[in-house]
């Protein structure tokens, strides 16, 4: 099953695409190749007949709200896991409506709330995470609970309410940078820009290390000003200090296009240099490598820094990767045996799961030798 979402106007394989809407049409429908834009997606249960009928006649034009739908799910597909770890994938609406259901069998149980909440909260149905939320404040929740329902308030520019609820939660969480960072975009939103300075300086005090707080400040600046007075701020204020933070921040206003990449690597360079201890700095430089092939500077990079990735799955992966993708298969058994040892159960999941790829590539490598040998 193929679903190509249309971005402008594109002509591939006979098919015209436009527009946002999404085209569910059989593999044979890309007779010249698969589009640039495309997303295979493959349905977890038989296809309904009526959409059997539909690919039997061509491609199908559709929302990808319908298409969802004609895929067999209530709502855009999530994946979870099962009771045996096993990603599924499952329609939005059934789970949010399975949590719910988890919750209201045991309403005492704030851990099933919250993870109700969570859900709604990142699938940005802010209006049921503020009632659910409200909830668990109002059964005793902590300071977490207080924060959410801040943060869900302020994303429906409920400002009179979030104003409050975030206080609340300032004084929940004594050392947490969030609730004043949330409090400096509402009064943003309010324009009140000296209370909004007071926080992000705040939530720096509180955290130096909260690179969305950096990231807040930087964004503030060049809106007043421009981008090198923000970039000379966040400079200037961590001249001397051992804080990769500001660089992280500053390299991520740049690190999305291939145009501004250089720039990004100039102060995700910089956030290394800062503090090479931190390993968000290290995923930065090295996921920028990445993105430009560079891999033997990943390697180089990273190298000197096994040692954190045995409590670091980010850091081992992007590690692994560079070392297998130039072939360097000595450094690559090397690796896995160190990171099989790991207590991080995810770490050690992930070096079984690569040790796995790994025979499977030298036993094909094998194959191809003896067979070229034979012929």
């Amino acid at each position: 099953m193929t679903t190509a979402n249309g971005q402008g106007n594109k002509q591939v394989g006979g098919l015209q695409f436009e527009g946002g809407a999404a085209i569910v049409a059989p593999a044979s429908a890309f007779q010249n190749g698969m589009p640039p834009n495309a997303l295979v997606v493959v349905p977890i249960s038989k296809p309904t007949d009526e959409m059997t009928k539909k690919l039997e006649k061509g491609p199908i034009a559709c929302t990808q709200e319908q298409m969802w739908d004609l895929l067999g799910f209530n709502g855009p597909a999530v994946q979870v896991q099962d009771d045996q770890g096993r990603p599924v994938a499952i329609g939005l609406n059934d789970l949010l409506s399975g949590l719910e259901k988890h919750w209201t069998e045991q309403p005492d149980d704030l851990n099933r709330g919250r993870i109700y909440a969570q859900e709604l909260l990142k699938h940005q149905r802010h209006e049921e995470a503020e009632k659910a939320l409200s909830k668990l404040v109002a059964k005793g929740g902590n300071g977490d609970d207080w924060l959410a329902l801040g943060i869900a308030q302020l994303q429906q520019d409920k400002l009179e309410k979030a104003e409050g609820t975030l206080k609340g939660a300032g004084n929940l969480l004594k050392g947490n940078p969030y609730p004043p960072l949330h409090l400096a975009r509402l009064y943003g939103k309010k324009e009140e820009k000296d209370q909004e300075k007071e926080f992000i300086d705040k939530a720096i005090e509180l955290d130096a290390g909260c690179v969305d707080a950096w990231a807040y400040l930087f964004q503030t600046v060049r809106d007043e000003k421009d981008q090198d007075a923000a970039i000379a701020t966040l400079e200037e204020r961590a001249k001397g200090k051992r804080n990769a933070a500001p660089y992280i921040a500053i390299q991520g206003f740049f690190a999305a296009s291939e145009d501004t990449r250089p720039k990004a690597i100039e102060y995700a360079k910089k956030a290394v240099d800062a503090n090479s201890d931190d390993p968000v700095s290290l995923l930065c430089l090295s996921a920028l490598y990445g993105q430009g092939g560079d891999l033997n500077s990943v390697v180089e990079l990273l190298s000197q820094h096994e040692n954190k990735m045995s409590a670091n799955l980010h850091l081992a992966n992007n590690y692994f990767e560079a070392l297998f993708q130039t072939r360097q298969l000595e450094k690559v058994t090397k690796l896995l045996n160190a990171l099989a040892g790991s207590a991080n159960k995810e770490v050690k999941q992930f070096a079984i799961q690569r040790s796995q790829l790994v025979a499977q590539f030298l036993q094909e490598q094998q194959q191809r030798l003896t067979s070229a040998g034979q012929a």
